[in-house]
């Protein structure tokens, strides 16, 4: 009976442990994600804070529609669409981890009107206004990306061709949904910053706030699980672009101290027949815009031009 009643007790550490673990790491109170000013400050953050404020502001003045979509496993999934003009090809733009579109996308925004663009700017799941309160980290993210397209394929119609944008974990949920059998629409991937994969990253970081992730891994995997419902390893950015047919555009901070560069040099390496792959000195995570907005536009303007417009 001592026993059970120990094994009993594990059980219920184990459990409250992992719980813990999912409310830090997965669990996201939506209600807290809308403040598109809510910006990380740190010496690589701070002297651009000013800038990034104005070009939210700007992005937030520009008429927009709100739409929706269903998720695969129901969830209602809100996100913004900024019309030019009928016919234009449609780039679909991915937020990062606890961001918001008009923060994330504040620069990129106005390059791609400017490129002839129409944008839907998606709310990912368990974030701003969408439903739901676990984020994947791409996992069920990259599923969400498929209905999107869906959206598109059936207000646009299935011509339309589509460029797919991502931001930090929005870049590795456009990346892993590359993998998947994307409709012939889709022409284009940019991907800013992307992880390998979800065990990477949060690996990473427990190292870096000084937790032992060999204790710590296994609990945020069982809480996902668990608590979640969704297995951490159950998508890989680099696997997915290994059989991507779709030509990607990949950026990445050189000084990016959250998302390392290697990171994007390993994804790149693994498909480089698809994959052009262009880093930014001195650039801290997602800030290569900032840093060499001259050197960034030009980038994605001439990949632009060969894969939509040759």
């Amino acid at each position: 009976m001592i026993v059970l009643y120990c094994a009993l007790a594990l059980a219920a550490i184990l459990l409250g442990a992992a719980y813990v673990t999912y409310r830090m790491v997965f669990y996201s109170p939506n209600k807290t994600q809308n403040d598109d000013f809510s910006l990380p400050v740190s010496d690589q953050t701070k002297p651009l804070l000013e800038t990034i404020k104005t070009m939210i502001r700007e992005v937030n003045a520009i008429p927009y529609e709100r739409v929706s979509v269903t998720s695969f496993d129901g969830l209602r999934l809100a996100g913004r669409y900024y019309h030019q003009r009928d016919g234009a090809p449609l780039a679909i733009l991915f937020h990062g981890y606890r961001g918001t579109p008009a923060r994330d996308f504040s620069g990129g925004t106005q390059l791609y009107r400017d490129e002839g663009f129409n944008l839907l700017m998606i709310e990912e799941r368990a974030h701003c206004t969408s439903e739901g309160h676990t984020v994947t980290f791409g996992v069920k993210e990259r599923q969400d990306c498929l209905k999107w397209i869906e959206y598109a394929q059936k207000r646009f119609g299935e011509d339309t061709p589509v460029l797919l944008c991502g931001i930090s974990m929005g870049a590795a949920t456009v990346l892993m949904a590359s993998g998947l059998r994307l409709p012939d629409c889709v022409k284009g991937i940019i991907a800013d910053a992307p992880f390998t994969n979800p065990k990477e990253i949060i690996v990473k970081v427990c190292r870096d706030r000084k937790l032992p992730p060999r204790i710590v891994w296994p609990l945020l995997r069982l809480g996902a699980r668990i608590y979640g419902g969704f297995d951490p390893t159950g998508a890989d950015a680099a696997e997915a672009v290994k059989r991507s047919p779709v030509p990607i555009l990949l950026i990445h901070g050189e000084d990016d101290r959250f998302v390392p560069c290697e990171m994007g040099r390993r994804i790149a390496a693994v498909n480089p027949d698809r994959v052009e792959l262009h880093t930014f000195p001195r650039a801290g995570h997602g800030l290569s815009f900032l840093v060499d907005r001259p050197r960034y536009e030009q980038i994605a303007r001439t990949f632009l031009a060969r894969v939509f417009h040759s």
